[in-house]
């Protein structure tokens, strides 16, 4: 059973039985974010550092207490989550940051952190008796939910902008989705998708549009916490799109918070692209977000009208946090860096998170001694073109050892 004692409108606080609403307030409509809200008291009771040190299951089902399934019998066998947390002592030597970690989360099956949104939103499903589930995204989602729902034998109807990246198309087709790639933004995707699920009945898997999905997300920073041995950084990374994952990393230090296992929460950096960036301007400015036109490389991040945006802004501006606009070309150089200094491979919203966190030490926004943790969302083999971009082009030769040498001078 879930602990999971009501949902509530972040815009109206009107409060519901789980039962009651499937998606967003009834009231407020689209804009009605629901809010999960448990009973931490009874969890305290199954749900401890103690359960934790004996739980031998480490995906992020270990953290079921906390999560809104009601029947464990309908999750799926991928075993998501549990993904590394590096000290990243190369990089931490070359910038001078004793105090670093990166959380690698294009670890997860399909590659990247939506798949632990998306194991939620299968279960979810399962549990409704749902046959096929939808859902809007520029890549990442899709490919997630695709390989969720596959693994048990779900349908899967797909809509993404049909500039979505070849390998992340590639997932959905092998995954069997059916793939309707758009001609327009993810934004129009976005409300398609929502009109394919009045007109057919599909679940709908979208951010925020589904309110079970940050608590899927908040399992990164469950993991990160108890990775850390409890120890909370002064600040987490995120890069930002919807707003859904920076809102879960903050659900989840929440949690652990209200539980008695931290003793502090972390500010929350939020990190766009210049080219789409009105969670950092709202966090930065009035609080107001203001839609966008994307015009940006990091595909999974160009969201011109962020659908988590209230929540999104409401929690780094809680937990004292800021918001860092960082350029395609350091996005790219972040690539780089990564793979070169530390083996990490990222794609380019992956690293958008490290970009950030890269400038906002060079323009003396963290120190140098600050406990400092990045996540980064996403693999590299997503964004081939965006990979050889940052890496370069290998050296054509002739097999002759003559041609090594004389490169090698």
């Amino acid at each position: 059973m879930s602990y999971v004692k009501k949902l509530k409108c972040l815009l109206c606080g009107t409060e519901y039985d789980p039962a009651e609403v499937k998606y967003t307030c009834p009231k407020c409509g689209s804009d009605g974010i629901l809010e999960v809200i448990y009973d931490y008291e009874e969890i305290k009771k199954h749900f401890s550092k103690e359960s934790l040190k004996n739980n031998k299951n480490y995906t992020m089902w270990r953290y079921l207490p906390l999560l809104p399934v009601d029947d464990p019998e309908k999750i799926g066998p991928l075993k998501v989550g549990w993904t590394p947390l590096y000290t990243a002592d190369r990089i931490r030597e070359n910038l001078g940051m004793p105090n670093l970690w990166i959380k690698d989360d294009g670890r997860n099956p399909t590659a990247s952190l939506k798949d632990r949104a998306s194991a939620i939103a299968v279960a979810k499903a399962r549990e409704l008796g749902e046959e096929a589930i939808t859902c809007a995204s520029t890549g990442n989602a899709a490919s997630s939910l695709a390989g969720a729902a596959a693994s048990v034998g779900v349908k899967t109807y797909i809509f993404v902008p049909k500039t979505a990246p070849k390998a992340k198309i590639a997932q959905l087709l092998v995954f069997g989705a059916t793939v309707f790639a758009v001609n327009g933004t993810y934004d129009e995707a976005f409300d398609l998708s929502i009109k394919a699920t009045e007109v057919f009945g599909w679940y709908n898997r979208n951010t925020a549009f589904n309110p079970y999905m940050v608590e899927g997300k908040k399992t990164v920073a469950l993991e990160i916490i108890e990775q850390m041995n409890f120890e909370v950084p002064d600040y987490v990374f995120v890069s930002v799109g919807d707003g859904c994952i920076i809102s879960g990393v903050a659900k989840g230090y929440k949690d652990m918070f209200a539980l008695g296992l931290i003793d502090k929460m972390p500010k929350l950096v939020a990190v766009q692209a210049e080219g789409c960036k009105p969670i950092v301007d709202a966090v930065n400015g009035d609080g107001k977000v203001k839609f966008v036109e994307p015009d940006t490389i990091a595909d999974s991040i160009a969201v011109g009208i962020p659908r988590n945006r209230i929540m999104a802004v409401r929690d780094v501006k809680e937990s004292g946090g800021f918001g860092i606009t960082v350029s395609d070309e350091e996005i790219i150089s972040a690539i780089k860096y990564l793979g070169s200094t530390q083996g990490i491979f990222a794609e380019p919203a992956g690293a958008t998170g490290f970009a950030g966190m890269l400038k906002a030490l060079k323009k003396g926004k963290i120190s140098k001694n600050d406990k400092v943790t990045v996540i980064v969302t996403g693999n590299g083999l997503k964004d081939v073109d965006s990979a050889i971009r940052a890496g370069g082009n290998p050296i054509i030769i002739d097999p002759e050892i003559s041609e090594v040498k004389k490169i090698l001078r």
